[in-house]
């Protein structure tokens, strides 16, 4: 009996083993091909295929606004200010009085410059006629040179009383006339340092007020030496086209990040670089007939730099560094492996890198899903939705 169970054991050991066996080989899989239970999965990815085109580039560079113009109110006479003629922070007009000093002692010096300038010219007509006879006179030798001489000498010097009063009054009126200051621009005053009843001096280092126009306004933009080098080899090996000269137009972005809704134009470009701060000023000129900018704010300017004919925008999350801090991207393959892939990279654009080397049309880089891949690792790549969008309906448009 035991004989003959061992002979019937022997088979079906046999068919156990050899199950095992062709499991062992198949690699873990199931029959088809498909991943058996409990088996790992490849990471699913979104990927977005590269594409080359021709792109507007554009930089976006930090400035601050200042005024048009700028006056700053300083006395040029000295005396008690008698009143404040406007309204702080309001609309003031060219040639409008701002503020009063007391005009009385100006006035009695303009009047004594008056009379002084009557006397003069009542003297210069007596020396005249003296002057006129003796030249007569002298011609009979009724009188002597040496007096006729004389008369002449005393003509001309009440020729020179008579242009010192003059200039006198002329000073006395300008000075009289400074009792009255008088905005030299229009715009928006603001503050004022002083009240009526101060004690103002000539020339004085502080300001009574300031008056700015700011309409049209100033935006004064900074650009690095570095990028202007590195714009102009670019240009010089024909890798960017360069705008064409003339009226360039200004974009800008506000504090709060929202685009301002004048479009201005580059005003001014310095030639000088700043040692400070290796950069360049760019002045950009903006209508502001409402008054959103106000002097001294933050923005954003963005400003044509030219046309690159073959660029590949990379969007930001799908760019990385490495130890190095050199950019990279992360490709997946023909065989649905990724490998890093370094780029180099011209500027942001957008929500995208403008990248100019590393990558070619067709290939594919993972936009979604990063933090779950390696290099050489498999994955399950799957378009992003915009361009499954796109492919669908290229898909179903009619021929």
């Amino acid at each position: 009996m035991k004989t003959t169970n061992n002979a019937f054991l022997k088979p079906a050991v046999v068919a156990a083993l050899s199950a095992l066996f062709l499991a062992s080989c198949s690699g873990g899989k199931e029959q088809g091909g498909a991943p058996a239970p409990g088996a790992p999965q490849a990471p699913a990815v979104t990927v977005q295929t590269v594409k080359v085109e021709e792109l507007a580039m554009v930089a976006e560079l930090p400035g601050r606004t200042s005024p048009y113009l700028i006056a700053e109110l300083r006395p040029q006479v000295t005396g008690i200010l008698t009143q404040r003629a406007f309204t702080e922070g309001s609309e003031v007009k060219a040639g409008q009085v701002l503020y009063r000093i007391d005009a009385g002692p100006y006035q009695a010096a303009f009047d004594s410059a008056k009379a002084s300038l009557a006397r003069a010219e009542a003297n210069l007509q007596v020396a005249r006629l003296k002057a006129l006879r003796h030249a007569d006179l002298v011609k009979i030798e009724a009188v002597s040179k040496q007096a006729n001489d004389d008369a002449q000498a005393v003509l001309k010097q009440a020729e020179a009383d008579l242009a010192a009063a003059r200039a006198a009054l002329d000073k006395a009126k300008i000075d009289l006339d400074y009792t009255q200051l008088k905005s030299p621009i229009s715009g928006r005053i603001g503050r004022s340092a002083v009240t009526a009843g101060a004690l103002v001096t000539a020339n004085q280092a502080q300001s009574l007020a300031t008056v700015q126009q700011l309409d049209p306004i100033y935006v004064d933009l900074t650009q690095s030496s570095a990028e202007l080098l590195r714009m102009r080899r670019e240009i010089e090996a024909g890798r960017l086209t360069a705008s064409a000269k003339g009226d360039v137009a200004v974009k800008l972005l506000l504090e709060d990040g929202s685009e301002y809704s004048a479009e201005g134009r580059l005003a001014l470009s310095e030639v000088t670089v700043d040692e400070g701060t290796g950069s360049v000023t760019l002045r950009a000129q903006f209508p502001n007939a409402k008054g959103v900018l106000l002097p001294g704010m933050y923005v954003r300017a963005r400003l044509p730099q030219g046309t690159r004919s073959e660029a590949i925008r990379v969007p930001h999350r799908a760019l990385s560094r490495d130890t190095r801090g050199n950019a990279q991207v992360m490709v997946v393959n023909a065989e649905n492996k990724v490998e890093a892939r370094p780029v180099q990279v011209a500027q942001s654009l957008g929500s995208n890198w403008v990248v100019t080397g590393g990558l070619a049309a067709g290939e594919r880089i993972i936009v979604d899903g990063l933090q779950k891949v390696r290099p050489g690792a498999p994955v399950q790549a799957q378009e992003a939705a915009a361009e499954r969008e796109a492919g669908a309906s290229a898909a179903v448009a009619p021929k």
